[in-house]
């Protein structure tokens, strides 16, 4: 955990399309898969994507559950999900209040799908088709956005921003 730096905004690996794995090549990032996961629970992530700690794969963990960062968040086993996809996005748009550890102390309303499926390999090679809802829906959409080199604040509007302090006083 100590060896992986979390990326802040203007680091250039937050804006740069990430490369999809190889299925062959899944076996050799246990380890960083390992540190990935325990970078993002130290930090009270809901999940985190490779290019945030300077791995510029297309893979993230989806790890909802309440923390002092998301109180109200839902709760769902860490799962590691490597070149995701969405396949489908319901019309229903929903905003609500998005962090990220790459750009600590500021929180946003972002405007989301609320209803995704997606596709995604394991780190055992098995494809996986799921619907994903709510707040799920929502930390998968974020992660995807950083493979793709985007942040969340590039879809917020730009007068919903908010210091962390103040966004934990409003929830």
């Amino acid at each position: 955990m100590d060896t992986l730096q979390i990326a802040e905004l203007g680091h250039p690996v937050l804006r740069k399309q990430a490369r999809p794995l190889p299925p062959e090549t899944f076996s050799q990032y246990g380890a960083f898969f390992t540190a990935l996961e325990k970078k993002m629970l130290y930090h009270n992530g809901v999940g985190i994507a490779a290019p945030q700690v300077g791995e510029s794969i297309r893979a993230f963990i989806v790890a909802s559950r309440p923390n002092p960062r998301y109180p109200n968040a839902p709760v769902m086993e860490p799962t590691l999900m490597i070149n995701p996809e969405i396949l489908w996005a319901s019309a229903d748009m929903e905003k609500d209040w998005e962090g990220c550890l790459s750009i600590p102390g500021i929180r946003a309303l972002v405007s989301r799908h609320k209803h995704i499926e997606v596709r995604y390999f394991t780190p055992e090679g098995e494809e996986i088709t799921t619907r994903l809802d709510g707040f799920i829906a929502r930390i998968f959409q974020h992660e995807l956005d950083h493979l793709n080199g985007l942040v969340f604040l590039d879809r917020a509007d730009k007068t919903d921003y908010y210091s962390e302090s103040e966004y934990l006083k409003r929830v």
